[in-house]
């Protein structure tokens, strides 16, 4: 147990610093997400300090190494009345309570940990905590082969007359612990926090405009509280009606949490693009890329289609290079997230022959830019999540492949096979018709 403890708080590390690399990578902490950013900061301080505290619970030769390297850097910042790692000094000065106050710190400090992970997505709506089964059942197997494999075995007894001089390090938590015997601990805090501070300053570093934030249009809002339902990050929520119509609520948008994912938009049942008798303007929409222009764009690059298949890409910035799919019988649609785009956009494209096919991409799965755009996406096709995509779409005619700027090739194969498929589809359609015209054509006998 106490090797299985070991390894999965080592695990917690190596999943924590990934993470933040990943969300930096991706730049997820500007803008909404730098609260996030910011409060997962000071959730690294909590994890360090609840591992280093339960290393002294074992009370090992190398949890003395830590109490006196930690107490002697505790006293560096000149803040107790007494040092207190002269607790450390001969067993006649360590008493019970020391051990009693560990046990209460290593309970105590994850729990303040849990805590601080509840603040930490409260701006992220739908929030999975918990893993697929098949993951966590993986995981679990994998950290018990490696406690029965290598167990985590205790360093010798403690004697606090010896300074303990060659102990087993673990650098997933004490990595900056030998620095200890080389520069002060002044010097240490100051490089610990000067860090924390140049993590905490880099959402605003180097500054960038933030995009402008979705706006609503009350004369086509019916509060049907879709866009709330579906935002990622809590920006558009339900407030009461202030235009006079008779609709109970309106929806209303926060500039500060509002990322310009345009999610919203896919979700108002007002933006079809079938509309033509009134300006296509929906209950909410973006003020960069409109869903007007998204109509006009989506009928110009249709119009200019050629070839025997004709196929009509909508993508994501976030996802693949949508630039090399560029070819004779394609057309491309950037969007936001490929979840701004409208269902009814699809049925249009295909029901009006626009296009013989749609081909959707976006970002890898499970690794959505703006956390539920695939989700959403998938559901609304799938006739799960408002707005359906109708069931007179031919689904035969519609692919989705979410893999993201690291599976290009991929990408391009399996437009390649879509175009083969549709292909051979065609050419189904058209000897089904030629056999029905032969087999209509009544026969004429001439009597000579």
């Amino acid at each position: 147990m106490r090797s299985l403890h070991r390894y999965a708080s080592d695990a917690l590390v190596v999943v924590m610093v990934l993470h933040l690399l990943r969300e930096y990578i991706k730049e997820r902490m500007r803008g909404a997400r730098s609260f996030s950013w910011v409060t997962g900061l000071a959730l690294l301080w909590f994890v360090f300090a609840s591992g280093i505290s339960g290393y002294w619970v074992v009370w090992d030769k190398f949890a003395q190494y830590i109490a006196i390297a930690t107490t002697e850097w505790l006293d560096s910042l000149g803040i107790f009345a007494e040092p207190i790692a002269r607790n450390f000094l001969h067993d006649t000065t360590l008493s019970g309570r020391f051990f009693t106050l560990m046990v209460f710190i290593h309970i105590a400090v994850p729990l303040i940990l849990l805590f601080l992970l509840w603040v930490h997505i409260q701006r992220c709506t739908h929030p999975k905590v918990n893993p697929p089964l098949g993951l966590a059942a993986g995981t679990l197997a994998m950290l018990l082969c490696l406690s029965l494999a290598f167990p985590a075995v205790s360093q010798g007894p403690v004697n606090l007359n010896q300074v303990p001089s060659v102990v087993s390090l673990d650098w997933f938590y004490l990595g900056l612990y030998p620095l200890l015997d080389r520069y002060s601990g002044q010097f240490l805090w100051s490089l610990l926090i000067g860090g924390t501070l140049a993590l905490a300053i880099l959402p605003w570093v180097p500054y960038r405009r933030r995009q402008p934030a979705a706006v609503v249009d009350l004369d086509n809002c019916n509060g049907c509280n879709r866009c709330a339902a579906d935002c990622p990050f809590s920006a558009v929520t339900m407030g009461p009606r202030t235009d006079g119509k008779p609709f109970e609520h309106q929806a209303v948008v926060n500039p500060n949490l509002c990322v310009s994912c345009g999610i919203c938009v896919g979700a108002c049942p007002t933006s079809t693009p079938f509309r033509r008798r009134t300006e296509l303007v929906p209950g909410i929409d973006l003020p960069t890329l409109p869903i007007r222009e998204v109509r006009e764009q989506t009928l110009k690059v249709c119009a200019e289609l050629n070839g025997d298949v004709r196929i009509l890409v909508f993508g994501c910035t976030h996802g693949p290079n949508l630039q090399a799919l560029q070819a004779q019988g394609t057309a491309i649609v950037s969007l936001n997230c490929i979840a701004m785009l409208p269902p009814a956009f699809i049925d249009l494209v295909v029901s009006r022959n626009h296009a013989d096919g749609v081909f959707l991409t976006g970002c890898r799965q499970g690794d959505c830019h703006y956390r539920l755009g695939l989700k959403w996406m998938e559901q609304r096709i799938n006739g799960e999540r408002d707005p359906f995509l109708r069931k007179r779409a031919p689904r035969e005619r519609i692919v989705q492949f979410w893999g993201g700027a690291a599976q290009q090739k991929k990408l391009i194969e399996e437009l390649n096979t879509f175009r083969t498929r549709l292909l051979k589809l065609q050419e189904a359609t058209r000897a089904n018709t030629d056999r029905n015209v032969n087999s209509s054509t009544p026969t004429v006998v001439l009597d000579g």
